[in-house]
C-alpha cells in the first residue's frame, strides 16, 4: 500500500489544481469574452477529446507502461494551465480544452491501472478508495484556494501557481513512482510487485 500512497502524493498537487481550475475557469472564460453557450462549447470540446482519446491512451498505458502515460498526462496538464494563463481571448481556449480532455483521458487510464497493478486483487478496492479520498481532498482544498487566490492574485497568477504545483508533482512522480508496468501474461497480476 506504500506505493499506492506514493502515487497519491505525486498526483495530489494536480488534483488540488483541478479543484482550483473548475472553481474559476468559467469565470475566466467569461472574462475573456465568451457567452454562456460558448463556455458550454469549450467544456464539451474538452470532454469530447477525453472520450475519443481515452481508449487509445489506455492502450498506450498497456504497451508503454503506466508511469510514462501518467507523467505525460501531468506534463500536459502543466501546459494546459500555462495555456489558461496566457489566453487573451476565449477562442484561444479551444485547443487548450482539447489538450485538457486528452490529459484527463491519460490520467484516468494510467493512474487507475497503475494502482490496480500495485496491489493484490483483494486490496484493489481499498487502494482505489485511498486514491478517491486523495481526489476528494484535492477538491476540498482546491476550490477554496482557487477562489481566494484568484480574488487576491488574479486568474493568470493563479493558473501559473498551478503550473508550478503540477510540475512539482511531476518531478515527484518521475523520481518516486514505480514503473507501474502491466504484468506480462506469465506473471500473475494478483501478486504484489
Amino acid at each position: 500500500m506504500k506505493r499506492v500512497l506514493l502515487v497519491c502524493v505525486a498526483i495530489f498537487p494536480l488534483l488540488t489544481c483541478s479543484g482550483i481550475v473548475y472553481t474559476i475557469l468559467s469565470l475566466w472564460i467569461a472574462a475573456l469574452g465568451a457567452t454562456k453557450s460558448q463556455i458550454g462549447m469549450l467544456y464539451t470540446c474538452g470532454a469530447l477529446a477525453g472520450a475519443v482519446t481515452s481508449p487509445f491512451l489506455g492502450k498506450l498505458a498497456d504497451r508503454w507502461g503506466r508511469k510514462p502515460v501518467l507523467l505525460g498526462s501531468m506534463g500536459l496538464f502543466a501546459c494546459v494551465f500555462g495555456g489558461f494563463a496566457l489566453a487573451r481571448d476565449f477562442r484561444d481556449l479551444f485547443p487548450i480544452m482539447v489538450a485538457e480532455g486528452t490529459a484527463w483521458g491519460a490520467l484516468g487510464a494510467s493512474v487507475n491501472a497503475m494502482i490496480s497493478d500495485l496491489v493484490p486483487s483483494e486490496q484493489r478496492g481499498t487502494a482505489l478508495g485511498i486514491y478517491n479520498a486523495t481526489w476528494n481532498l484535492g477538491w476540498i482544498i482546491g476550490p477554496l484556494a482557487g477562489g481566494v487566490m484568484s480574488d487576491r492574485l488574479g486568474f493568470r497568477v493563479t493558473f501559473l501557481i498551478c503550473v508550478i504545483l503540477i510540475s512539482f508533482g511531476l518531478a515527484l512522480g518521475a523520481a518516486l513512482l514505480p514503473g507501474g508496468r502491466r504484468p506480462s501474461p506469465s506473471e500473475p497480476a494478483d501478486e504484489p510487485s
